[in-house]
């Protein structure tokens, strides 16, 4: 029982600990960002900002504390504890978002961003989306990297050309796509490591793919940052991610669909809950503000 709860409050901080580092890096993103001549010059001219940015590098020192912590918690508790706890980083994300104009959330901005996270609880407690588990095909993974790769290459820079709220939640998505992949080639490195030891680790491909989705996905996650309201990034790349996991682990894992009555019944209301909390993200008066404020700025794109 104590380590449950032991396990259950370290999950909270460490949801706490990345959404506080989401909201120093969205600060420093916005503040530096410029627009370049093609996507991928903006992109890489607001990283080479970005680290050189105290703020932006002070979210990384949490973000690094934050994995650091969610290693103790899944050593005290299970990952069925653990995962569904890192749902809720959008409810500290959303009072976060609201500090720089001196308010606090309305109602319907913790009914919506409550809607978000209860749906992604039951979408990783009713199908298990994560985690990956078993012998993978790693055809079929090879398969899932270039799709998503050319899922990003294709959405993002239409993004762009359909103004920054909607570079918000496709870059948003796209992050939380390269950290979906991130997951999985965790679990062949650690395989590697495991079984083959360090060496074989060091020659085989997915320590590469692994370091190349982690930065993608941290670059795309900072654009996302610069263009729209916290709780939009937070809310798009934490749906993103565990629905981009479990259709991983479907195509490519020993993982099944669900079919029975219950779990169909629970990933319909999962999503339900989702599109809801999306519907009332979009429409919510703090983002109705962020935005005005963001137009009275007039910040450029990436």
């Amino acid at each position: 029982m104590s380590s449950q709860v032991g396990a259950t409050l370290l999950g909270l901080l460490v949801a706490f600990l990345f959404a506080l580092s989401a909201f120093y890096q969205q600060r420093a993103a916005r503040s530096t960002h410029r627009q370049g001549h093609s996507v991928a010059v903006g992109m890489l001219a607001l990283m080479s900002t970005l680290v050189r940015n105290r703020l932006w590098l002070a979210g990384w020192m949490v973000n690094l504390a934050g994995f650091g912590v969610q290693a103790l918690a899944l050593h005290v508790g299970s990952v069925a504890t653990v995962q569904p706890l890192l749902a809720t980083q959008l409810m500290f994300a959303l009072p976060m978002s609201s500090l720089e104009r001196r308010g606090w959330p309305r109602p319907q901005d913790w009914l919506a961003a409550g809607s978000i996270c209860a749906g992604l609880v039951v979408l990783l407690v009713v199908v298990h989306a994560t985690p990956l588990a078993g012998n993978p095909d790693r055809s079929r993974i090879v398969l899932a990297a270039v799709c998503a790769l050319a899922a990003i290459v294709v959405a993002v820079p239409i993004s762009t050309r359909l103004g920054p709220n909607v570079v918000v939640v496709v870059s948003a998505g796209c992050a939380g796509l390269c950290f979906a992949m991130t997951a999985v080639f965790i679990k062949l490195t650690t395989d590697d490591l495991a079984n083959h030891g360090i060496g074989y680790t060091a020659r085989d491909w997915v320590g590469y793919a692994l370091a190349c989705s982690t930065l993608l996905g941290l670059v795309l996650g900072q654009g996302a940052f610069a263009n729209g309201p916290l709780p939009w990034a937070v809310g798009v790349k934490e749906t993103v991610n565990p629905v981009a996991s479990y259709a991983i682990g479907v195509l490519a894992f020993p993982v099944a669909l669900p079919t029975d009555a219950g779990s169909l019944l629970g990933m319909a209301f999962a999503g339900l809950l989702v599109a809801a909390g999306a519907v009332g993200l979009a429409h919510s008066p703090s983002a109705a503000e962020w935005l005005r404020r963001r137009e009275d700025q007039a910040p450029n794109t990436v």
